[in-house]
């Protein structure tokens, strides 16, 4: 379901340099970039990192944001962290009707950049970690959502944003075979031509079935898959430049 990712610095910057003079390099040196880390080779979204996204309100300058979405009448942190960790994906096809995503699949929309992501297939009763990026090596510009949450105790307002998901492709299909899940799963991944429509307000219907026409599974021939190191567990990798490069498991009959 999209739950760990590989992304750099640079990765998330895509869309900020292909949109901005280089003003903007200012702000993101002295706001954002000391509470950030720079390269997660490997991070788990129930780690709750802080990632680069660019939103509706921002399309073309970077938000520090917090990966799992917390509503905004959510009441307080004890509500939040028994909460968050259920909003780290959201599914495409009913963004516009849970109500922990319907406002901002409405008026809060955004982007995240990757360099990849990671997702398990089961086999034999094991678990083995798969990287999946684009054929092309560029960097994935994955659909998600945001909002803004206030602590009442401290005023404190966190952005947070989570990742939206739809049906997985061929590729995926061989790969994410959980068996708890009812179908395989995979990102939202847009190209430059849907990145603005993504981010544009929706005050249709029109629009708004526009948008649910994104949900479509990315064509597998612009993916490539391989399998990596564990990821979890005591024999996990870590954030390590070793995480996404591939391994190999001689019982694992998936190539």
């Amino acid at each position: 379901m999209c739950y760990d990712v590989k992304t750099k610095l640079e990765s998330q910057l895509r869309r900020a340099k292909r949109f901005n003079d280089q003003g903007w390099k200012a702000e993101l040196e002295e706001k954002l970039l000391p509470y950030m880390e720079h390269t997660y080779y490997h991070v788990s979204g129930y780690m709750h990192p802080k990632l680069l996204i660019y939103t509706n309100d921002k399309p073309c300058i970077p938000t520090l944001s917090i990966w799992g979405l917390v509503p905004h009448w959510i009441k307080n942190n004890d509500q939040r962290l028994k909460y968050w960790n259920n909003t780290l994906n959201a599914r495409g096809e009913t963004i516009f009707e849970k109500p922990s995503f319907r406002e901002s699949a409405k008026n809060k929309r955004c982007i995240l950049y990757v360099d990849g992501f990671y997702e398990h297939h089961h086999f034999k009763g094991k678990t083995y970690p798969f990287f999946i990026s684009g054929i092309d090596k560029m960097p994935l510009a994955i659909a998600g959502l945001w909002c803004e949450w206030v602590d009442k105790e401290t005023g404190e307002i966190l952005n947070t944003f989570t990742i939206v998901t739809t049906k997985g492709n061929a590729l995926l299909s061989k790969i994410h075979n959980n068996p708890k899940l009812i179908e395989p799963r995979m990102p939202v991944i847009l190209t430059e031509e849907t990145e603005g429509l993504w981010l544009e307000p929706i005050n249709s219907e029109y629009q708004r079935n526009e948008i649910m026409n994104l949900m479509q599974p990315f064509p597998e021939n612009k993916l490539k898959a391989h399998t990596v190191r564990r990821l979890r567990g005591k024999q996990a990798v870590g954030n390590v430049p070793e995480a996404s490069v591939y391994y190999r498991y001689n019982e694992l009959e998936v190539a």
